[in-house]
């Protein structure tokens, strides 16, 4: 990512605030950043200024700067990370949704880095609904693990994965290890898997979840329920994902 920058916005619709104009000086900071973040002037990836050097060239309080990154953060132009600053937001990266899903290889074939971060694991009895996907009787155990999927350093999607014991016991290490589940597998000899099946649907973010995944609480998820085959066409994971809608566009092959 760009070093944060306190080089004032340039855009000729990023002068002054004009008082008593009848649109509120939040309203025209969000339109002349916008409008210099549609003209190139801040790419996809780099950092604004500062809050305070935004307050400093529109001649505004910080709080009214904060309202207007509010603002351009709920319409997916730009992501606050708390601690490092904010970030315009980069296209979304089309995600083919198909017998073969990989997170890690369609992130890179988009040209940016892909991760997987394991945020809570543990031993749990199976959920009806967990059991049901898995081929399990419910209260059978399961490891389930909570995810965060990130391309390059933005999060895209979030998942809560059941995996059936005692097969896939150590699963959880293994990928803390290598931030993949492709490859995770991979260590207990699962060389190939498929997807059985997939329901799509939508739903505003949670707070838990929009504080995960860098979002403003109530912008809209795409979720995503999948359950995955091994080559011999044994199940072997059942995940429920959310997308940040407008960082992925789900192609369905």
């Amino acid at each position: 990512m760009d070093e944060a920058s306190d080089t004032p916005v340039t855009s000729a619709r990023a002068g002054p605030v004009e008082r008593g104009a009848g649109l509120a000086a939040w309203r025209q900071i969000a339109d002349a950043i916008g409008g210099a973040i549609a003209g190139g002037e801040f790419p996809a990836g780099s950092q604004l200024p500062t809050e305070a050097a935004l307050a400093a060239r529109f001649g505004v309080n910080r709080h009214t700067v904060r309202r207007a990154l509010g603002t351009l953060a709920e319409r997916g132009l730009v992501r606050a990370t708390q601690g490092r600053g904010t970030f315009v937001e980069p296209g979304p990266i089309p995600y083919p949704i198909g017998p073969r899903t990989r997170f890690s290889e369609i992130v890179t074939r988009a040209g940016r880095q892909a991760w997987g971060d394991l945020v809570a694991a543990a031993t749990v009895p199976a959920s009806l609904e967990t059991a049901e996907a898995l081929g399990l009787a419910a209260g059978d155990p399961v490891i389930e693990m909570l995810t965060l999927h990130r391309a390059d350093d933005a999060p895209i999607s979030a998942a809560r994965i059941a995996l059936p014991l005692p097969r896939l016991a150590g699963f959880a290490e293994a990928y803390a290890a290598s931030g993949s589940i492709t490859r995770a597998f991979a260590g207990f000899g699962i060389a190939d898997y498929t997807r059985l099946s997939t329901r799509i649907g939508a739903r505003a973010a949670t707070a838990e979840e929009a504080s995960r995944l860098d979002v403003a609480p109530g912008r809209t998820l795409l979720t995503v329920a999948s359950v995955n085959v091994d080559a011999a066409g044994e199940r072997i994971l059942a995940a429920a994902s959310v997308f940040v809608a407008d960082r992925v566009e789900l192609v369905v092959d």
